[in-house]
């Protein structure tokens, strides 16, 4: 461990020494939001006259679908300034089975952006996931994760919901959707003595997210970038109600994320997150918490090779833990890229992660083992990005009370692919 410790230090001194100086130019160029969601890799729509297709519905791949392939998107202002209509269509090609969604929206406020939408989805998703409905919008070639998930759920469900901007810092949005859930994997969830494998669930959910501070930093290029809201805060309350058109159970789930982004003048910067979420009442295991792991459930370290993840848990094996109360911590800390060639300018970025969570009433969740994180999970790493046409490396090492026996199963090897639009 002290060895680990050690390498890492030696290595951010080298790279430190290595870095490049900040850049001046006479003139700065000046970049907004608005200017760079022109360019369909930064937001993920091509317009195609009135339809923008939605890049992230093209192709998929994961264990249970194998290649998903689809269509998607929704149209634009060249067809209706006031309603958009939307939806996809997608096709696994391991489980041969067809996913769609098909919805409308409705601008009901231009000066609010408020927005209100019906839609219907018939479609799978990863057990454990907890999504902030205010979360931005990511689109990204790769979704790191999704390759390696191993258990999924089926569901179709109705929702309908209205966001709106109350102000350009305070972005809120309200859900409520009715869902019945086919569970794939061999799980019950037991409530007064039934099992249930599949269930029905009624839900309303308030998100908001708060963007207290507008800043700007200049680029490498000499440019000036314009991003908006750190520190980020977001906050959802989620509540579950029985016997609401058929629903099984009720439930609350309360979540809260810091996000704080520091860009230094030297061009270096720092990344942490915080994040949090409770859940109270009878909650199936599907609709509880992960720590997004992102380590594949192989023996060897090179058999566990694939693309890192942007804010997940690399040391972390997929099923290992799930939660009813969970914290993260996430730090990211990235030097100023440093100059080895005039077009070769890797970055080096040192992480550490933790997380601690706990579960009561593990013994209503029958037929998927796993663990609780009652006590403190660390892992800490480091990436060194753009090595080679976006495309760099990542490692990590486990370590404290959930550090394994075999030391091979606490290393993270992956590859991480970083494109600037």
């Amino acid at each position: 461990m002290r060895n680990c410790f050690l390498f890492i230090f030696l290595c951010s001194g080298f790279f430190a020494l290595a870095q490049e100086p900040s850049i001046h130019t006479k003139t700065d160029t000046i970049s907004t939001n608005e200017e760079k969601k022109k360019h369909p890799l930064s937001t993920g729509y091509y317009p195609i006259g009135f339809f923008d297709v939605d890049l992230k519905t093209l192709i998929k791949y994961n264990n249970y679908e194998g290649f998903r392939l689809g269509i998607g998107g929704l149209t634009n202002d060249k067809l209706f300034e006031r309603y958009k209509l939307g939806g996809y269509m997608a096709y696994g090609f391991k489980d041969k089975a067809l996913k769609y969604s098909l919805g409308a929206s409705a601008r009901v406020n231009k000066e609010r952006k408020a927005w209100v939408s019906v839609y219907y989805a018939d479609d799978i998703k990863e057990i454990g996931t907890f999504d902030f409905l205010t979360d931005a919008r990511v689109y990204s070639i790769f979704e790191p994760r999704l390759v390696n998930i191993i258990q999924f759920y089926k569901y179709r469900k109705w929702y309908a919901n209205i966001s709106s901007e109350f102000s350009p810092k305070i972005l809120g949005e309200f859900r409520v959707e009715h869902s019945n859930v086919e569970n794939i994997e061999n799980y019950y969830y037991i409530k007064d003595g039934k099992p249930y494998n599949e269930y029905q669930l009624a839900e309303a959910t308030v998100s908001v997210r708060v963007s207290p501070k507008t800043n700007f930093f200049t680029n490498e290029d000499g440019t000036k970038e314009y991003f908006d809201g750190f520190p980020k805060i977001s906050a959802q309350i989620t509540q579950g109600f029985k016997d609401v058109a058929g629903s099984d159970f009720n439930y609350t789930k309360f979540g809260l994320k810091f996000d704080y982004y520091i860009k230094r003048t030297d061009l270096s910067s720092t990344n942490i997150l915080l994040e949090g979420a409770l859940a109270t009442g009878d909650v199936p295991l599907t609709h509880l918490m992960h720590s997004y792991p992102n380590q594949p459930t192989k023996d060897e370290v090179l058999q566990r090779f694939s693309v890192a993840g942007v804010q997940s848990f690399e040391t972390m094996y997929f099923g290992e833990f799930f939660s009813d109360k969970l914290t993260t911590l996430q730090v990211k800390h990235s030097l100023r890229r440093f100059k080895l060639a005039e077009k070769w300018k890797p970055e080096l970025v040192l992480i550490t992660r933790h997380a601690w969570g706990d579960m009561d009433n593990t013994e209503q969740h029958f037929g998927i083992p796993f663990n609780t994180l009652d006590k403190l999970y660390n892992e800490s790493g480091l990436e060194l990005n753009k090595i080679l046409f976006g495309f760099g490396l990542s490692g990590a090492y486990r370590y404290g009370y959930y550090n394994l026996p075999k030391f091979s199963d606490n290393i993270s090897f992956k590859f991480t692919f970083n494109l600037k639009i």
